[in-house]
């Protein structure tokens, strides 16, 4: 796929369109991912005239995905969190092990949602679950327009954008959001400044069924090659694994039998849930990362991957792109209803900055742990201790860490703040 790039992306001219081109829609999402869909679903269900393009792809390698609290807030406000909400489990406790081996090992950590007023700290979800019932979300709301074909190419002009499909046809719109993935093309053409980087890791993930209880319970395991992290499924007896390691070792274990990677598993959790046996689809997920020096442009909003890219670390990924989304709702609001065009770089401007803020806070906290654990360096490691033990030990710092970690004070979306989401 081809985006056609901006001859001048900070002033696209006049010319850039044919003076009679005129927007259909107000709104263009390129990209059917879980921030595609819940962008297009929030703009479409205020009234703003919405297209969402692209085709819906299966989901199915293993990955689940942790969805925090004002994340279920905004699915529940968007009609979504009733249909996933059965298929989630509650993520009440957090603890975090030590298993690097260092010299400085703090005692393991233990976070309880309780402590902060809330039930659970999010709810984990089958990735193939929360798409498809966001995707039937769509297909039933009026005002929505959904194109299953991909993007062939963008022009921006002066007052309006011009998608062409890869099935010969055409869409304007005075805003085009990027959400079409951390390859997006739609980035790639439109001029704007990308930092990308990678790491010696690869992410294996999969689905686990075990003897022994999980309790409601995510446990963290920081080793020296990354963390392993299980994630609690509903039922009780079922997890998610997402575990970091050395690429080369990512990739043998993948290509382990079920019996031999079950019982690598095992090793690794030291027997935490007992007994595992493999019970869905595996994943390899490259370890990369990316940031937009600012993720908007003249009629054109980047959000989810196309905008941030960082390690399955924390659970902040998708939880981030979905507040891109509900952000990007906001801002669209806001110009609506003071009479101004959404796509002008004026109206994104706000917008742009707590993006910005955001994101770029998020990926360096979880760029820091990550480095940490491959450093093996003693000061390195003290600093990491101090401040896990700091975390455990004193009540108001433990509580910051957890709100901040749960949504962000500053700047979290409307939607995201207000209402009470439905809980499993």
């Amino acid at each position: 796929m081809t985006i056609l790039p901006d001859t001048t992306p900070s002033a696209p001219p006049s010319s850039a369109l044919p003076p009679s081109t005129s927007p259909r829609f107000e709104v263009a999402v390129v990209g059917a991912g879980a921030a595609g869909l819940a962008a297009a679903l929030a703009l479409a269900r205020e009234g703003i005239a919405t297209a969402l393009i692209g085709r819906h792809a299966p989901v199915a390698d293993g990955r689940t995905v942790a969805l925090l609290d004002g994340s279920v807030r905004f699915l529940d406000a968007l009609g979504a969190w009733a249909a996933i909400a059965p298929h989630a489990a509650p993520l009440a406790e957090l603890h975090i092990v030590d298993d690097t081996g260092s010299l400085f090992r703090p005692p393991p950590a233990r976070f309880r949602a309780g402590e902060i007023g809330l039930a659970a700290f999010g709810w984990n979800v089958e990735s193939a679950r929360l798409v498809e019932s966001l995707r039937a979300r769509a297909r039933a709301t009026p005002g929505l327009t959904l194109l299953e074909s991909d993007a062939a190419g963008c022009l921006r002009g002066e007052a309006a954008a011009e998608l062409t499909l890869a099935d010969g046809g055409r869409v304007a719109a005075r805003l085009v959001v990027g959400a079409d993935g951390a390859r997006s093309p739609l980035r790639a053409g439109s001029g704007l400044r990308v930092r990308d980087w990678s790491y010696p890791q690869a992410a294996l993930t999969t689905l686990l069924a075990h003897t022994l209880p999980h309790r409601d319970v995510s446990t963290e395991f920081h080793t020296r090659q990354g963390p392993f992290t299980l994630v609690p499924l509903p039922g009780g007896h079922r997890s998610s694994l997402v575990w970091v390691t050395g690429a080369g070792a990512a990739r043998r274990l993948a290509d382990l039998p079920d019996a031999a990677l079950a019982a690598a598993i095992e090793d690794q959790a030291q027997r935490l849930l007992g007994a595992l046996r493999i019970d869905g689809p595996r994943g390899l997920v490259p370890m990369r990362g990316l940031a937009v020096e600012n993720p908007v442009a003249h009629r054109l909003v980047l959000i989810g991957e196309a905008a941030h890219v960082f390690p399955p670390i924390g659970a902040q990924g998708l939880n981030l792109g979905l507040r891109d989304a509900a952000a990007l709702r906001d801002a669209v609001l806001a110009a609506a209803r003071d009479g101004r065009d959404p796509g002008a770089r004026a109206a994104l401007a706000g917008l742009g900055r707590g993006r910005r803020r955001d994101a770029g806070l998020r990926t360096t906290a979880v760029d820091a742990l990550n480095r940490s654990l491959l450093a093996d360096l003693l000061p390195v490691d003290a600093l990491r201790g101090l401040g896990l033990l700091a975390m455990t030990t004193i009540g108001p710092l433990r509580r910051v860490v957890m709100r901040e970690g749960v949504l962000p004070r500053l700047g979290a979306p409307e939607l995201m703040r207000a209402g009470t989401a439905r809980r499993a």
